[in-house]
């Protein structure tokens, strides 16, 4: 099952997008999480934190799901 993230600016970065849905608990545990487990964007595996994510990109991450980025309404 996919989940719509909603952002309210240009991009979020991978790292705060981890953070943000709770997969992690902080934003250092980004690097560490992204080294040691498979994250597709976009269908491509991607291990950089401070990846820039825009609207209609998909992040893949492995026991977690499937997450879309969407523009918030009104911007």
């Amino acid at each position: 099952m996919q989940k719509d993230v909603e952002i309210n600016t240009e991009f979020i970065t991978l790292g705060q997008l981890l953070k943000e849905e709770g997969i992690i608990g902080t934003g250092g545990q980004a690097k560490w999480f992204l080294r040691e487990n498979t994250v597709l964007v976009n269908g491509e595996h991607d291990d950089r934190r401070g990846k820039k994510l825009y609207e209609d990109d998909v992040v893949e991450v492995p026991d977690e799901g499937s997450f879309k980025i969407t523009m918030k309404s009104g911007n």
